[in-house]
This record gives structure tokens, C-alpha cells and sequence, in this order.
């Protein structure tokens, strides 16, 4: 992950701070590339940096024995990596996997805290996007629980949408079996029925959402949730 060139920051979280904390806040982090597959951090290990995705987005997934995981979040530019820091705790209970490739803004943990113990705006701004992460992980539950591997996927595939601001984007089978916690045959099953309905194409590990608006009423209300929860509390 070498360090590039700044440029103008393009993470949400950032933008909606006061001019003087963001200009101060850009200051004290490096823009990097993070690679599509890179690991940011394993489970039980420390978080020593923070990152604000930009252009990338990283899966948080949850381990759930050697062979076995479900993501449990996704974080793109409108939220950070490194949320238990602001709870001050400084173990990873995920696997944070770059899904997609691209520029992020990266902080040092140490420095982190200092900022959020000093600048009362940022804490503001964390606390309520610790709300919305609560709230995506609690939909998934719900999802996992109560729907198809098909309507799970339609949410998947929007959030992953939304974050990779593009209507294609890259995600092999097996990427997406973890996502969604079911084996690679149940993915075939569910983005084939998706398909036949005319609501993406998925050719060669490239998905193209081709229909956005069928494709909401196929995550039965679980994505409009997701938003829902980000809109009210930080746009």
C-alpha cells in the first residue's frame, strides 16, 4: 500500500466535518492504494491504522470456523474502518478484505483517538455512523435468518453498487459465497435466477446491475432499510 499523492478527499464522513477540523483531519492521514483481495486486518488482531475508503470498499467478514464465513458489513465511502476504536477498543472481530480496489485515506491508530478525544464534531459524526453500522449488521441478521439466497443478493448487490459507484463491478463466485455464507452452487442458483429476470448480467466474475430499480424490489425492503438508516442519520 504505498502512499500517493494527495488529493481532494472524498469520504463522507470527512466532508461533513467544519472546514477547519477536515483541512486538519486530511492533514493527518496518507492517501493510499488499496488493492482489490488485500487483507487490512484479521481477527483477534490489533488495529493499528484507521481507514477511510475514497474509491475502494472493504467487506468486514466474520469467521465462523476454518471453512465457514458471513460478512457482516461493508464499508465504503460514506463510513471508516476501525469502528472499535471508537469505543476504545483496539482488537479486530473481522477479517477486513478490500473488495474494491482504490484510493483510501489511512490514519495511524494512535493519532486517531487523539482526534476523536479533541475534536467534538468528528466524535459526533462516528458516534452516529456506530449507529448505522449496528443497524446494517442487525439487517443482515435479519436477512440471513428470514430470506432467499436470491433477495440477499439483490441487497448485496446494491450496496456493492452504491459503493463501487459504477453499474459494473468485479466479485467472484467464491467472494460471494462468503458474503452470503452459502455454497457456491446456491450463489450460481440465485444470480442465475437474477439474471433470467433481466436484473443483471454476470459473465467471467464481472456483475452488471442492468436493472436497479427491479433489483430493489427483489432485496424485499432490506436495502431501502439500509439507507433509510444512513440518510436520517448522516447525510
Amino acid at each position: 500500500m504505498p502512499p500517493s499523492l494527495r488529493v481532494p478527499a472524498s469520504n463522507r464522513l470527512i466532508t461533513a466535518l467544519p472546514p477547519k477540523d477536515r483541512h486538519e483531519m486530511l492533514d493527518a492521514c496518507d492517501v493510499v492504494e488499496l488493492a482489490h483481495g488485500e487483507v487490512l486486518c484479521l481477527p483477534g488482531e490489533r488495529i493499528t491504522h484507521v481507514y477511510f475508503p475514497t474509491e475502494s470498499f472493504i467487506s468486514l467478514i466474520k469467521p465462523v470456523d476454518r471453512s465457514n464465513a458471513l460478512e457482516v458489513g461493508l464499508v465504503g465511502d460514506e463510513g471508516m474502518f476501525g469502528i472499535p476504536l471508537v469505543l476504545r477498543v483496539d482488537e479486530s472481530q473481522v477479517k477486513a478484505l478490500v473488495q474494491g480496489g482504490g484510493s483510501a485515506l489511512r490514519m495511524d491508530a494512535v493519532r486517531f483517538r487523539r482526534e476523536i478525544t479533541s475534536r467534538q464534531a468528528l466524535q459526533r459524526e462516528l458516534e452516529r455512523y456506530v449507529y448505522v453500522q449496528l443497524n446494517q449488521l442487525a439487517q443482515t441478521a435479519a436477512c440471513t435468518r428470514f430470506h432467499v439466497v436470491e433477495t440477499r443478493l439483490a441487497r448485496w448487490l446494491l450496496m456493492t453498487q452504491d459503493r463501487a459507484h459504477a453499474d459494473t463491478f468485479h466479485v467472484t463466485q467464491e467472494i460471494l459465497a462468503y458474503m452470503l455464507g452459502v455454497r457456491r452452487v446456491g450463489v450460481t442458483k440465485a444470480a442465475s435466477a437474477l439474471q433470467r429476470r433481466g436484473l443483471i448480467r454476470y459473465r467471467r466474475r464481472d456483475v452488471t446491475v442492468r436493472d436497479r430499480r427491479g433489483l430493489r424490489a427483489a432485496s424485499w425492503g432490506c436495502y431501502a432499510a439500509d439507507r433509510k438508516s444512513y440518510t436520517r442519520l448522516l447525510s
